[in-house]
């Protein structure tokens, strides 16, 4: 593990591996390094693949006060220590910050995503408006597995006597180890899970190749969500992988990437 300082001085901590042309990965939800390591060593055969903690998690920092920009100016900072350009990977929120971080001017040659957690339509509720408020209020009193708690039933939109049979899991205290994170993912969508359809010129300014990957088995919003932003241009192109979910397989999703990101050797 290494770390570079992103431009407000907030310590995000990385690592390396494989070789050959560079592929960052940016995590989703509660996602740390940790959860991209298998992915990681598939690309790793053809690639030098940089996983990373976003701010607030793992072995990274954070400062006061949270704004998307930051966030962007993180993955710059990994980009920057690792050649100066790269191709990336982002996986749910984590994609709709990579294509945020592209359309703001970072230096990534090649954009693969997977389900970014856009609601454009009926097909299931949309987020409560006071959604992210409601989130950072149960933060700041340091209610952590209410904070997970209510990511599951109001974002996720898992049953809520599903969610309270999970607080007993294993995984769960690790879910709460990030959980002053949530409200971040939430800005980072922004009101793209609204229920409205996307707005056309957030990301006009995006160029370069963009795979917009989706599972054959994700439920229809995920699809639907999927459709529309591989339908912003002609540079976006869809990748259904049938039989998958939200929670793709990496020995699945990895072929998938090491043909797109070949394009860009």
């Amino acid at each position: 593990m290494d770390k570079v300082f992103s431009s407000d001085g907030t310590a995000i901590a990385y690592e390396q591996q494989g070789s050959g042309p560079t592929v960052v990965l940016v995590g989703g939800a509660f996602m740390t390094r940790a959860e991209s390591a298998e992915l990681a060593g598939l690309l790793a055969e053809r690639f030098t693949v940089i996983t990373y903690d976003r701010r607030g998690r793992g072995d990274s920092g954070d400062s006061a006060a949270y704004d998307v920009q930051r966030e962007v100016e993180d993955l710059d900072a990994v980009i920057e220590r690792v050649g100066g350009e790269a191709m990336v990977f982002g996986m749910s929120s984590g994609a709709v910050l990579a294509l945020e971080a592209v359309a703001r001017g970072s230096a990534v040659s090649h954009l693969a995503l997977y389900e970014p957690p856009f609601i454009v339509d009926s097909t299931r509720p949309p987020l409560p408006a006071d959604y992210v408020d409601h989130l950072k209020a149960l933060v700041a009193r340091e209610a952590y597995g209410d904070a997970v708690a209510y990511f599951m039933t109001a974002a996720v939109g898992m049953p809520a006597e599903a969610v309270a049979g999970m607080r007993q899991a294993p995984f769960w205290t690790g879910m709460e180890a990030t959980a002053r994170t949530l409200p971040y993912d939430g800005q980072v969508m922004g009101d793209t899970m609204s229920g409205r359809p996307l707005p056309a010129d957030r990301w006009q300014s995006v160029k370069v190749p963009v795979l917009v990957g989706s599972g054959g088995a994700s439920e229809t919003h995920m699809l639907n969500g999927a459709q529309e932003l591989a339908a912003l241009g002609d540079n976006f192109t869809l990748h259904t992988f049938p039989g998958q979910d939200h929670n793709i397989d990496p020995k699945v999703l990895a072929p998938a990437l090491v043909g797109f990101f070949s394009g860009g050797e």
